[in-house]
């Protein structure tokens, strides 16, 4: 393969992931100092070598004018939490963490299925919905932006949009010409998130993520741009993995009925589901590593500076670790091998909060319908995306539950 095209990966990469698992587990991107990594034993031996493949976001892919994969210098930038190397990122995690746990999670459980029901009242009034844009996509945005992260007057719309224009500048699908347009909109979430912060600064509030976010810098943890970045970063993965998560467990289960049926009858296998659908459907397909300095993965020699790929959606389908790793099989021995929330020191910290809402979400649909199936009008599609895997239209034909049964 001499030249890796980024439009064929975007509907369905696993092909192409299972012929990096079998002839290339170390592969470099033609053209490109980015090395892609593909079995389940070298991504996670990756992801615990911290010390010589970094965190910090400098290179990033794009698409040539040619439709092929390219490698963008971002250049210098703020290296905060998700973009963080030990022991920063252990600082940064410490503030943070307390108020993103299981036990603070479980608190938000009545209000995840309130807002469920209240979007379900009003899809549920339709025969042909799009799940994704009237439940996946909203649910996670007001969670993350209003009860978790604390900010004040938000339009979950608006933080949407800004979220999913920052996936999209980190997507790979963007040519050099097209990226300051989007620079520009994803952009536009920063002086929103400096005015939330300046008020926390000025008058301490309740325990939740912005105040975390201010006590960080009057302890001197982050300066206040830092701070602010960190809040941006911390909604826009807030919003990103849930939504791909509901998104993906919807269109899963409207095309398998017998398995809707018996999670219908059987709610308490939902959370075993939603793991499953992690695994088989990562919500974020990769993310990037840069190598400090010489290394050898596998039987490879990488040069300092490479863009390495941690492929999370390859290693979860490598049938050395998961039987059947093509199918979804709910309640498998090793469930708690999938990568879908990362690996390691950057194990993904809102990992609760996203089961919560998946397993909230689907018990609801679940309760409230007797049925609901792909709409055979329409498909669903795919965000154009190297990076996020999620669906940008889940269409369904949905049929309530008879309230009287």
């Amino acid at each position: 393969m001499d030249r890796l095209v980024a439009a064929d990966l975007v509907d369905d990469p696993y092909p192409f992931y299972a012929h990096l698992r079998a002839t290339s587990p170390v592969w470099r991107v033609p053209g490109t100092d980015a090395y892609l990594v593909s079995t389940w034993p070298l991504v996670t031996e990756a992801a615990g070598r911290i010390a010589e493949f970094s965190n910090h976001f400098r290179r990033a892919f794009v698409t040539n004018e040619d439709g092929s994969v390219g490698v963008l210098d971002l250049g210098s930038g703020p290296d905060v939490f998700a973009g963080a190397d030990p022991p920063e990122h252990t600082l940064h995690r410490k503030a943070f963490f307390p108020n993103l746990v299981q036990k603070k999670m479980e608190t938000l459980e009545d209000h995840v299925r309130a807002l469920a029901d209240e979007l379900l009242d009003g899809m549920l009034r339709q025969e042909r919905v799009d799940a994704a844009a009237q439940l996946g996509n909203p649910l996670p945005a007001r969670v993350i932006a209003e009860s978790v992260i604390g900010f004040h007057d938000a339009d979950p719309a608006a933080i949407q949009r800004w979220v999913f224009a920052g996936s999209r500048l980190m997507g790979g699908r963007l040519t050099l010409a097209e990226m300051p347009a989007v620079a520009e909109e994803a952009g536009a979430m920063l002086p929103f998130v400096m005015d939330q912060l300046d008020r926390a600064l000025h008058s301490p509030g309740p325990d939740d993520v912005l105040g975390a976010a201010a006590r960080g810098v009057h302890d001197g943890v982050f300066t206040r741009d830092e701070a602010a970045f960190t809040l941006m970063v911390l909604a826009g993965a807030g919003s990103e993995t849930t939504t791909s998560l509901i998104g993906t467990a919807i269109r899963l289960l409207a095309a398998r009925l017998q398995l809707q049926d018996a999670l219908r009858r059987d709610p308490s296998q939902v959370p075993a589901f939603v793991e499953e659908v992690v695994r088989f459907e990562s919500p974020f397909r990769f993310h990037p590593r840069l190598t400090t300095q010489p290394v050898r993965l596998g039987d490879v020699e990488i040069p300092s500076g490479a863009l390495v790929g941690l492929l999370w959606g390859a290693a979860n389908r490598d049938g050395s670790v998961f039987d059947q790793p093509d199918d979804i099989v709910v309640g498998r021995a090793n469930a708690g091998l999938h990568l879908g929330f990362g690996r390691g020191v950057h194990h993904c910290v809102g990992a609760p909060l996203a089961r919560l809402e998946a397993r909230v979400v689907v018990t609801r649909l679940l309760a409230r319908t007797a049925c609901f199936t792909p709409d055979p009008e329409g498909p669903p599609t795919w965000v154009d995306s190297l990076w996020v895997r999620r669906n940008e239209r889940v269409p369904i034909v949905v049929e309530p539950r008879d309230p009287g049964r």
